[in-house]
């Protein structure tokens, strides 16, 4: 039995679950998210709000999906009634973003500034010209749009400069010694 796939999944109040056939829909105060389980997967509604995620059987295939397929579902719960936030930091001289609208305009040290728009269902702040956060009800959203943002400018292993996710560490190198 996969460990996190045996785990049941507490609906918490005010959430509404929907399972059509493989179709699961969550909808809660944040907003509504849709999943398509993998084929061999089942997803149940037991009493009290307890979501079960069952395998029919022991193939390799199928303890993959039975993990991850609560776990997405987890995930979806968790959105639509925290949401998730990725934080993000610029550093360099220079280096800034600012809000235009619901879009961010970047100046990382190009000739040109960098417009991203914000992709349906995310949110972007900026609480400084070097600080802002990215966030959405879904996860994955969530961290794909963080994760375009950051490859904009990766943070440099010399100087640490360019755009990284906060409390990441950069691993520094040391530059060629002098004569």
């Amino acid at each position: 039995m996969s460990r996190i796939g045996k785990l049941p999944i507490q609906v918490p109040a005010g959430v509404d679950v929907t399972i059509d056939g493989r179709t699961v829909n969550v909808k809660g105060p944040k907003g509504t998210l849709t999943h398509t389980v993998a084929s061999p997967i089942e997803v149940t509604k037991g009493e009290d709000g307890v979501l079960n995620v069952v395998r029919p059987n022991d193939e390799r295939q199928n303890k993959a999906l039975h993990g991850l397929s609560r776990t997405l579902v987890a995930n979806m719960i968790t959105g639509v009634t925290q949401g998730y936030i990725k934080a993000l930091e610029i550093s360099g001289v220079g280096y800034r973003v600012q809000a235009k609208g619901s879009n961010l305009e970047f100046a990382l040290g190009y000739s040109h500034p960098i417009l991203i728009e914000a992709p349906e269902g995310i949110t972007f702040k900026v609480e400084t010209p070097t600080k802002f956060t990215v966030e959405g009800i879904d996860k994955q959203k969530v961290g794909e749009t963080a994760a375009k943002i950051r490859k904009l400018r990766k943070p440099d292993p010399y100087k640490a400069k360019g755009v990284k996710y906060a409390g990441e560490v950069i691993r520094r190198k040391v530059g060629k010694a002098g004569k």
